[in-house]
């Protein structure tokens, strides 16, 4: 009997799909596309989300109950949440790489956001209304 070959006995592999950019700096790759209703300026947007600085250390965090709420693209959270959630739906989950300026910029958000600090955000739209 034939042995299998060193590539069959290798579990296949993921794909990584590469950060695609928004035009003002903001990164993003879908993990999971929505079906439910896209999110457009002036919706009310509830999403479960995971913030991170760029050594992964979490400054905050929405991940059960009523998740969090706010006006999409009325300035309410910063610059980048209002750009990365473009085009996203109901449903979907999206990793963002915000930019210092898109975000909280020289003066960081003490005592967990440095200055000048990139941030990592997983969001998962939950509603969309």
């Amino acid at each position: 009997m034939e042995e299998p070959s060193p590539q069959k006995l290798q579990k296949k592999k993921k794909k990584k799909r590469p950060y695609k950019s928004f035009q003002n700096g903001v990164k993003y790759k879908d993990i999971k596309f929505g079906d439910g209703q896209e999110v457009s300026k002036g919706d009310k947007v509830t999403v479960y989300y995971v913030g991170q600085t760029s050594d992964n250390d979490t400054f905050d965090k929405v991940l059960s109950g009523k998740g969090f709420t706010y006006k999409y693209g009325a300035g309410e959270v910063i610059k980048g949440w209002d750009t990365g959630l473009e085009g996203m739906k109901a449903g979907g989950k999206r990793k963002l790489i915000i930019p210092s300026e898109l975000g909280y910029g020289e003066s960081g958000s003490p005592p967990k956001i440095p200055p000048n600090a990139d941030l990592h955000f997983t969001i998962l739209v939950k509603k969309v209304a």
